[in-house]
């Protein structure tokens, strides 16, 4: 039998000198990453192929929770690996049972579930809460409330829950019995919310949808409005957990409570780990064979989590990070005095998003270019919100370094001819 002609023959595979082009040659077109390509951190830190030095105000879109190369990270993780790599669920590890003692003693957790990734601590949520209410009440109770311009994920479960029809359109059916509502719409929960309702999910600071915070009283009615109707709240701390406001997860700023938290980004400090957290009552519907995943649970990662996770959970740490989102704010604040170009600042801890408005309106995404240009790595919520969202442990310099970089980028902006289309 003749073999099939490799159409690939001619690809030049190379180790050395690679180059942003290489990325479309090989893989899928669903990335549209910058022409710079790192190659080492520290710290706050990145250094690209090429020697260039930047300030990471991104990390990794809220992931790297502890910065680039964590000593004691990288410690715990090499000698993790030393011992072994993966066993399945087919056994426990003595890494994913310690971690998530941890987190059910810092949270109101009873019972956690580990996976791979936010996407998949939310799907977890939301199969356990259909279930719950399938087990307790009845099939017809299946209808999950959530809200306008959230991301939940990229399952199509998950990005279906998700407000932003972007992101969900062009796949098909979408599944059913979910329907979005404005955020921070305490009367428009209020009209909606039903006994058919099994759950109401909702970030307490939308990352992807701009960097909206909820309020006190949307989430407090939230609370109540769920116990009246025997809905569970979920609340997505995917990007907004593990210290990233000042609070070891943000829902601990409120006297709020929800019944299903899900974690992942910066609970890995860049490793891959996602974990749904809840109480046993609940965690009674995931009964032996409803739910799982090969990797959830990985020693490596959970052994890496479990570190980070004692720095992060310490009061000192997480006053500091409170501290540094109040100093960033003023310095942004400060900038925007002398140059008018944000609408608001606004955020939680080190979780910032400022709004464009003028000459740079719906131009988040020159920004963040231009930002890269003078050294600093920032993000966009839209096309309208630049977000940062900086390792934790950056220091004070590094803030006020990082904004004069931002500046020069805002200054060259405002100054170049603006072209139709961009933005």
């Amino acid at each position: 039998m003749k073999a099939p002609a490799n159409r690939n023959q001619d690809l030049v595979v190379t180790t050395q000198n690679v180059q942003r082009a290489h990325h479309d040659e090989v893989m899928t077109p669903n990335y549209a990453p910058m022409e710079m390509i790192p190659e080492r951190g520290e710290g706050a830190l990145l250094w690209d192929t090429d020697g260039n030095e930047y300030l990471d105000f991104a990390a990794g879109i809220a992931v790297s929770a502890l910065g680039h190369a964590h000593p004691a990270l990288c410690k715990v993780l090499s000698d993790q690996a030393n011992k072994f790599w993966h066993v399945s669920n087919l056994f426990t590890n003595k890494p994913a049972i310690e971690l998530a003692q941890k987190l059910c003693r810092h949270t109101f957790a009873e019972r956690v579930f580990f996976a791979n990734s936010g996407a998949e601590a939310n799907e977890a949520a939301f199969k356990l809460a259909r279930r719950y209410a399938h087990d307790n009440y009845s099939a017809e109770k299946s209808e999950i409330i959530a809200f306008e311009n959230g991301f939940h994920g990229r399952t199509f479960f998950t990005v279906s829950v998700g407000g932003q029809a972007k992101y969900s359109d062009g796949f098909g059916p979408k599944p059913g019995d979910i329907t979005h509502l404005p955020f921070n719409d305490v009367e428009a929960l209020k009209s909606q919310i039903s006994d058919k309702t099994c759950a109401v999910v909702l970030e307490p600071v939308q990352g992807e949808g701009g960097v909206n915070p909820a309020n006190a009283t949307f989430l407090s009615e939230a609370r109540e409005l769920c116990n009246q109707h025997d809905a569970l709240l979920i609340f997505d701390e995917v990007q907004t957990g593990v210290g990233r406001t000042g609070q070891l997860y943000t829902y601990q700023h409120f006297d709020v409570t929800p019944d299903i938290l899900s974690s992942a980004k910066g609970l890995g400090g860049g490793f891959p780990i996602g974990a749904m957290l809840t109480t046993k009552r609940i965690a009674d519907s995931l009964a032996v064979g409803t739910h799982g995943s090969t990797f959830g649970g990985n020693p490596i990662g959970c052994a890496v989590a479990g570190t980070l996770l004692d720095i992060v959970s310490a009061p000192e740490f997480l006053s500091a990070v409170e501290s540094k989102g109040t100093d960033f704010v003023a310095a942004l604040s400060k900038l925007n005095q002398k140059f008018d170009v944000f609408s608001e600042v606004r955020g939680l801890g080190l979780l910032i998003g400022c709004e464009l408005q003028g000459p740079l309106k719906d131009r988040a995404g020159d920004v963040v270019q231009a930002c890269a240009k003078h050294g600093v790595l920032i993000l966009q919520a839209g096309s309208n919100v630049i977000r940062l969202a900086p390792p934790l442990i950056l220091s004070q310099q590094q803030v006020e370094e990082g904004v004069q970089r931002l500046q020069r980028a805002i200054e060259g902006l405002l100054v170049e001819p603006q072209k139709d289309g961009r933005g």
